[in-house]
């Protein structure tokens, strides 16, 4: 499989990419979330390449080897990770391309396809649905969202994380794929607050309990067609935020349950997830 690394300076960052399959076949974007970086694409993307896509999946900022923004507010997906993956694409000569995230690469995927529906074919949300849907989830999903109000408390969250030889995020985030390395990322200068940044500029309970209201955020709906994946196993989303997901879409919807899989579906599931994946895109 051929894969190229980019470096690109889109929206004051510099962004590190990974480009792999024919430039001219269709693009498909990968975005991953916390506590990730594009890595977490690796062990599905060959399966992508070989059905004939491209296959995008940038660091996102902060994250991986990605820039770090100088600010909290920096971390504001609206005004930082989706004019990045916009101009990222513009800095390819990418004009539309299928879009899927996992986590908060979902949420961000959410956005885009709601702001530029022009430039994505379609949208796969994994793990992480609607964001009001999300916030009007009730109380399963604020009881699974317990670690949102200790990500908001700066200093004591990263010492806590940091103690013992990183015990607590490996207890924490038992599912991640190669937990030696993404601590290895976070140990870096300034990499785990940049990380931690993207809950404390985007989300926090007092918002889960009390939702801004519809159209807080612009238009939110979306109307690409899009697919919902959730496993049955996830620890920290509840079933009922995907499933009302379809209330934001006004273009053909799909969900389906991964039985046997946590969180990060992409490492216990990457087969069945890069085929769900390619049915979706090979559908329109």
């Amino acid at each position: 499989m051929r894969q190229k690394i980019h470096r690109l300076a889109a929206n004051g960052l510099t962004h590190f990419v990974r480009d792999s399959g024919d430039e001219a076949s269709p693009v498909a974007i990968l975005l991953h979330g916390f506590p990730d970086s594009s890595a977490l694409w690796e062990e599905i993307t060959p399966t992508l390449v070989a059905a004939g896509f491209r296959v995008i999946a940038p660091d996102l900022r902060g994250f991986g080897d990605t820039d770090i923004a100088a600010r909290k507010r920096d971390y504001d997906m609206h005004d930082g990770a989706v004019p990045d993956v916009v101009a990222i694409m513009d800095n390819l000569n990418i004009l539309t391309a299928h879009l899927a995230g996992h986590d908060f690469g979902a949420t961000v995927a959410w956005r885009l396809a709601a702001l530029h529906p022009e430039r994505f074919f379609t949208l796969s949300a994994i793990s992480v649905g609607h964001v009001r849907a999300y916030l009007n989830a009730g109380p399963e999903q604020w009881r699974m969202s317990w670690y949102i109000l200790f990500h908001q408390m700066r200093w004591l969250c990263e010492t806590a994380y940091r103690f013992n030889n990183w015990a607590l995020l490996r207890k924490q985030w038992d599912g991640l794929g190669d937990v030696n390395d993404i601590i290895r990322q976070l140990s870096r200068p300034r990499r785990l607050t940049a990380g931690l940044n993207w809950y404390r500029a985007n989300i926090s309970l007092t918002r889960m309990m009390r939702p801004p209201p519809i159209g807080a955020f612009g238009d939110e709906t979306v109307r690409i067609p899009t697919l919902g994946l959730w496993s049955d196993d996830d620890k920290y989303l509840a079933e009922k935020q995907m499933k009302l997901s379809r209330k934001f879409v006004e273009a053909p919807w799909r969900y389906k349950k991964i039985a046997g899989a946590g969180h990060w579906i992409p490492h216990d599931k990457p087969d069945e997830l890069a085929h769900l994946l390619i049915e979706h895109w090979r559908s329109v």
